[in-house]
């Protein structure tokens, strides 16, 4: 399924054409640059599931597995289905509705989890895997639908609007997509397919505070940004302040994924997946560092900075093409962990200077941000391992896996926010991302309450 997903995302890739990010940033976006969007999105869709239907036997021959074409006839068929999505969910992002876009993406995807774990208990198959992503695209289409009152009609009236920002959209996705799914190719060829099942899993793992924190953040960002630009202001200080609040929880969740490594994947795979703990203690320390960039990355888009981003893109792609055909056949999953990890933060490292360059601030201002919870990271990293609960060896029973992971889980999050509550206080309290965690969990404290406050005036009334 690794190899099968690598090899459709590949071909999706080298024809994105980023039309819903223009209708974003658009300050007027008119009916026909809609129709233009469905329609580019629609030929698209189509020639990728022709493409992908095309090439599932030379695929399933080139990773020497014949079970690759059947799942790539199907992932091409939901590709097709795909191109069908209502391009006007864009409004979404664009008017900051982040409520329907959360549940056009939660739905969705909770129906296709369901159905594959329900079809994995009855197939002991990997279509259970193909039948979820197949759901998913099942529910999402008609889903967009409902949700949005656009309805498309075929035309590439506004083709000349979305030509110049495409071009670069689809460099920057092409050049993202060498960069990200290369790993896969060279563990698969170097390796053989097993390995690249571990390193997948592993990889998802180490990502959980990326992909689950910080990429929502991101995709809100993006229009936020934008709309700052079209209201006159580069959005120097919500940047810096965006960047300041999601620290404060994705900085310990990324090192602490890495610190206890052992007992997660213990405890969520078993023994036999042990080979790949090694894997996320490297990348989830590396993936720290995601915060930075993705943010920073949210922001060049925004301000259509796309070709600093594919330049970016692609040197990365060089050194990690580099790293990994160098490190994987000498240290087999581990050297991949290790090319992976040192592009990644020098990719965020670069975006970051990018950044703060475009918008005119220094090093200094962002730094002031975050030294806090940097501080008590390093102050909870330290803890754990000096009490031995920190990289340690992966427990092999589930038990001692799960007591391992719950001391682990609480003395980090005791110290981490100790040393941040007690390094807030010593600085007087200062407005910033402290202050603004405590208003959220004000806010939130107080939506519950009322909740609770009307669920038990309804059970005595009735």
């Amino acid at each position: 399924m690794a190899l099968a997903t690598t090899f459709a995302i590949a071909l999706e890739v080298w024809l994105a054409i980023g039309v819903e990010d223009q209708i974003v940033r658009a300050r007027a976006p008119t009916r026909s640059l809609y129709d233009t969007a469905f329609t580019l999105n629609l030929l698209r869709s189509l020639l990728i599931a022709a493409l992908v239907a095309a090439s599932a036997e030379a695929a399933a021959g080139f990773f020497g597995d014949a079970r690759l074409a059947g799942v790539l006839y199907v992932l091409a068929a939901s590709t097709a289905l795909g191109g069908l999505g209502n391009v006007g969910c864009a409004d979404f992002r664009r008017d900051l509705a982040f409520d329907k876009e959360f549940r056009l993406l939660l739905l969705p995807r909770l129906a296709g989890i369901a159905a594959t774990i329900s079809l994995a208990f009855l197939m002991h198959s990997h279509w259970a895997l193909v039948a979820g992503i197949v759901i998913t695209r099942l529910v999402g289409v008609p889903m967009g639908y409902i949700m949005h009152p656009y309805r498309p009609r075929l035309s590439l009236g506004a083709w000349r609007e979305l030509a110049g920002v495409s071009f670069w959209t689809w460099a920057f996705a092409v050049s993202t997509m060498v960069r990200d799914r290369m790993d896969s190719v060279v563990i698969g060829r170097s390796l053989g397919p097993a390995q690249v099942g571990v390193y997948s899993a592993a990889w998802e793992v180490a990502a959980l505070p990326s992909s689950e924190l910080v990429d929502p953040i991101c995709r809100a960002c993006m229009p936020g940004f934008a709309a700052a630009l079209r209201s006159g202001s580069e959005g120097a200080e919500h940047y810096l302040r965006i960047i300041a609040l999601t620290g404060l929880l994705s900085l310990p969740a990324g090192a602490g994924i890495s610190l206890v490594a052992g007992p997660v994947v213990g405890l969520a795979f078993g023994a036999a997946w042990l080979e790949a703990v090694p894997v996320v203690a490297v990348l989830g320390l590396a993936l720290t560092t995601s915060l930075f960039g993705f943010i920073s990355a949210a922001l060049l888009n925004a301000h259509t900075k796309l070709q600093s981003m594919v330049w970016i893109a692609l040197g990365t792609a060089a050194l990690r093409i580099v790293l990994l055909v160098t490190l994987t056949p000498w240290l087999g999953l581990l050297g991949s962990a290790i090319a992976m990890a040192i592009t990644l933060v020098a990719e965020q490292a670069v975006l970051v200077a990018r950044a703060l360059h475009h918008l005119g601030l220094r090093p200094a201002r962002l730094l002031a941000q975050v030294w806090r919870p940097l501080v008590a990271v390093v102050v909870m990293a330290a803890g754990l391992w000096w009490a031995g609960l920190g990289w340690a060896p992966a427990p092999l029973a589930a038990a001692a896996a799960t007591r391992a992971l719950l001391a682990g889980v609480t003395l980090g999050a005791l110290l981490y926010f100790a040393v941040l509550g007690a390094l807030w206080v010593a600085c007087g309290q200062p407005a910033g991302a402290e202050r603004d965690l405590l208003s959220l969990m004000h806010r939130l404290l107080g939506r519950l309450a009322g909740w609770l406050r009307r669920g038990t005036l309804a059970c005595r009334g009735g």
